[in-house]
């Protein structure tokens, strides 16, 4: 196990590097000249010859990726285009505490419920509880986002004036609800269907009718051998939930206005923020990279029978 994690820790930095490199390449030969943004509505060949020496944009290409390299190593991800005078490592972390926040309401929610619901349903196995269940799942999993956010804006906030429509006041204020019902629902449906079918196929194992014929508790039956093994699968999709903490949500947070890392993706885009685009890209592979190494670690945890060459 050592010496995979040791493996998996050595080629981050390379996919980190190549994931940049590709980015860089897309932001050097796409459309749009960020010289543009930075000069704005005027167009004086003096104040462009300026700014490209003074961003390095006047240099070889490979040249500026090493120099941008060379700087993210050392925390420095450039300034932003749109925001002036404010760093790109300030704007993302400010932004990451707020879409991790959302989407940990999210991913509880989402856990909770779903693994509630689909063990329910297991137990129901072939009856009318169980039916309702899985239609129910699949009906809220088909539901878009700009659906339910209107539908939920409609109820909590026209009808019944108990919520709040905008805005952000962090992970305990009543700010969050929508928007993490919003986030949650289809990984309610998803993780109840999910759970309910590992659930199902581990109940007819072997070892848990062995469990059961030596006289153990249902409820000790479940705990140990029915639902740590069902997991498995579960944990996979619940772990890799964990790169959402700082990737945000694009159509949420832009749709209830949550500064988040979503709503600066959109602004970043619109505005041809390079700087920030490039510093995104990293954080999210990075994020899911980290993300797939502890999902390999737990799988050890739930089934000590799982062996890394």
């Amino acid at each position: 196990m050592g010496r995979y994690l040791v493996r998996r820790l050595l080629w981050t930095p390379v996919l980190l590097l190549i994931v940049g490199f590709i980015t860089f390449m897309l932001v050097q030969y796409g459309p749009g000249d960020p010289v543009e943004v930075l000069q704005g509505q005027y167009r004086d060949p003096e104040v462009v010859a300026r700014i490209r020496a003074q961003r390095g944009l006047d240099q070889p290409v490979m040249v500026q990726y090493g120099i941008y390299i060379k700087n993210a190593l050392k925390g420095d991800l450039g300034e932003s285009f749109r925001y002036r005078g404010q760093s790109v490592a300030g704007l993302i972390a400010d932004r990451a505490l707020v879409s991790s926040q959302l989407a940990l309401a999210a991913l509880l929610l989402s856990l909770s419920l779903g693994i509630t619901a689909g063990l329910f349903a297991a137990l129901r196995q072939g009856q009318w509880q169980d039916a309702g269940i899985i239609g129910a799942a699949l009906f809220f999993y088909s539901l878009p986002v700009f659906i339910t956010a209107p539908f939920l804006l409609l109820v909590f906030v026209l009808w019944l004036g108990i919520l709040p429509s905008q805005g952000w006041g962090g992970l305990l204020d009543s700010h969050i609800i929508m928007p993490a019902l919003i986030l949650g629902i289809p990984g309610v449906a998803f993780f109840a269907r999910m759970s309910r079918n590992s659930i199902v196929e581990v109940l007819g194992q072997d070892y848990v009718r062995t469990a059961r014929a030596k006289g153990l508790p249902e409820s000790m039956v479940y705990l140990r051998h029915v639902l740590r093994n069902a997991m498995v699968p579960v944990f996979t999709l619940a772990g890799l939930g964990l790169a959402t903490l700082v990737t945000g949500a694009i159509v949420t947070e832009t749709y209830f206005g949550i500064p988040g890392i979503g709503r600066l993706t959109i602004d970043a885009f619109r505005s041809r923020d390079y700087p920030v685009i490039m510093a995104l890209t990293l954080m999210i592979a990075a994020a899911y990279v980290l993300a797939n190494l502890i999902v390999d670690i737990g799988y050890r945890c739930l089934d000590p029978r799982i062996r890394y060459d």
